[in-house]
């Protein structure tokens, strides 16, 4: 699956790991710090990230496709179906979603989320859904304008490097 913007989207493969491992990291690390108001954040261990990026791709859980300029990855999108054990099976979930901050604004995000859209179809999903943080306003906008709404009593916190970040649950349907 590939995209015909102006950067081409496609599956990745295991070697991708550490160059997908490293940009999570800088794009998560940054945004956690702008979020909380802090650059006290300790870098998330390298060794696991890789390995967790690594046997994600190696066994699609959750399938993850890059997003190119050249040869470079500039983003990422993890999607499957949903998590939640509540949710209809019809129903799939953008896990991650990442563009490196220098091809922000671009059209990276777009061209990965059409092609997770895609994929998630392609899956047999009609509805999706994402968790984010709820005070990264840059990502709600974008998901706003990508046709998400917030899911109505959706909230929760959860712990990143010793913070509690709020999150809410963002949904749309595929048709």
């Amino acid at each position: 699956m590939s995209s015909t913007s102006v950067f081409p989207v496609r599956a990745t493969v295991v070697r991708d790991a550490k160059a997908i491992s490293d940009l999570y990291a800088q794009v998560a690390l940054e945004t956690y710090q702008s979020l909380l108001g802090t650059d006290q954040l300790a870098p998330l261990g390298q060794d696991k990230r890789q390995a967790y990026w690594r046997e994600a791709i190696e066994f699609a859980e959750p399938q993850v496709m890059a997003a190119m300029h050249g040869e470079r990855i500039v983003g990422f999108v993890g999607f499957d179906r949903s998590r939640d054990e509540a949710s209809r099976q019809t129903t799939g979930e953008i896990t991650d979603i990442y563009v490196h901050p220098d091809f922000q604004g671009l059209g990276v995000g777009l061209s990965l989320w059409h092609s997770a859209r895609q994929g998630l179809h392609d899956e047999g999903c009609i509805d999706v859904t994402l968790w984010m943080q709820a005070r990264n306003k840059t990502a709600l906008r974008f998901f706003e304008l990508a046709g998400f709404k917030r899911e109505p009593g959706a909230e929760r916190e959860v712990q990143v490097v010793g913070h509690t970040i709020a999150e809410l649950r963002l949904q749309r349907t595929l048709i």
